[in-house]
This record gives C-alpha cells, sequence and structure tokens, in this order.
C-alpha cells in the first residue's frame, strides 16, 4: 500500500484500536499491522505525539514475561478527536470513491 495512504489515517486507526481497549506498543502495532502493512517502530512515534497532545494517557502494567509494560489509553479528547476523524475520512473516502469510479 502507498505509504502516504497509511500516514494520513495512522493516527485515526491508533485511537480506533484504543477505543476497544487498552493496549502496550508492541500489542497495538501488532494489532494494526495484521490490517496494515507497517514498518517497525511506526507507531510509537505516533504514541508519544498523542500523548503530548492529551488523546492518550499512558500508565505501567506489571508483565509475568519481564519488566512492566506502558499501557496507553484513550482519552475523553482522544475520542472527540477519533470521532471528528471518522466524519471527515468517510466524507473523504466517498467523494474519493465518486472521483475514481467506486460509488455512483
Amino acid at each position: 500500500m502507498n505509504s502516504q495512504f497509511k500516514k494520513g489515517v495512522l493516527d485515526m486507526c491508533v485511537l480506533a484500536v484504543l477505543e476497544d481497549k487498552d493496549s502496550y506498543g508492541y500489542d497495538l502495532a501488532d494489532s494494526l499491522s495484521r490490517m496494515i502493512q507497517l514498518a517497525d517502530g511506526t507507531v510509537y512515534p505516533i504514541l508519544r505525539k498523542m500523548a503530548s497532545e492529551g488523546y492518550v494517557t499512558t500508565y505501567l502494567k506489571e508483565s509475568q514475561n519481564g519488566p512492566p509494560r506502558k499501557y496507553y489509553h484513550i482519552t475523553p479528547e482522544g475520542k472527540k478527536k477519533l470521532e471528528g476523524d471518522r466524519k471527515e475520512w468517510r466524507e473523504f473516502a466517498e467523494a474519493v470513491d465518486k472521483l475514481i469510479g467506486g460509488i455512483s
């Protein structure tokens, strides 16, 4: 898939995964990579940016397999952003589909 397509929607995809459940970075990246081909390390800068913007918070949780893991949790602000992004994405995707002949 074209990397430019992915860059525009990865933030929204990360928030969508976190909407379902809190997750630690590797697990989140694994969930996304099952649907979208991602380069290693792609998700971590997005998570840092979202934390600094207040869309996610973090907490440590003990792990049976080593040190505690940093989990990410979507905030109310993150849920609002996701809702707005979904609306914009649907409008954009519909317009593009019309332009390229996908929807009449």
